[in-house]
């Protein structure tokens, strides 16, 4: 049986909600444990959002690209050792980012269209 898409999402948010509650000790900074606080919610949404997204739209392959984005926001967010964007990421990142936004907006523009047409009748 194939595992739903959001379920990793929701392992994930558990980490780092248990993460979170550790506690404060001598080696370990609140902020750090906020940071894993703010994951958590943050994964937990993205589930849910992906769930709902999934019920109600088809999303085109194009658009499932995205997932290629997030190492940028976890591997060259912060100092570390990790391979440095190339001259051919750079461009495909924008592309990506910009086909996922617009996506997003006409999606939006049409759920607000459908929404004014149906409190019209």
């Amino acid at each position: 049986m194939t595992e739903a898409a959001h379920e990793p999402w929701l392992r994930r948010a558990r980490s780092n909600l248990a993460i979170a509650r550790t506690g404060k000790s001598t080696a370990v900074m609140l902020e750090d444990l906020c940071f894993e606080a703010q994951q958590a919610a943050e994964k937990a949404l993205k589930a849910l959002l992906l769930t709902r997204l999934e019920r109600h739209l088809s999303v085109p392959p194009a658009i499932r690209e995205v997932v290629e984005l997030t190492d940028y926001a976890v591997q060259v967010h912060y100092p570390g050792d990790y391979y440095p964007v190339s001259e051919d990421e750079y461009p495909h990142a924008v592309v990506v980012a910009e086909r996922v936004l617009d996506w997003a907006t006409d999606q939006i523009h049409r759920q607000n269209r459908d929404a004014a047409t149906t409190s019209d009748v």
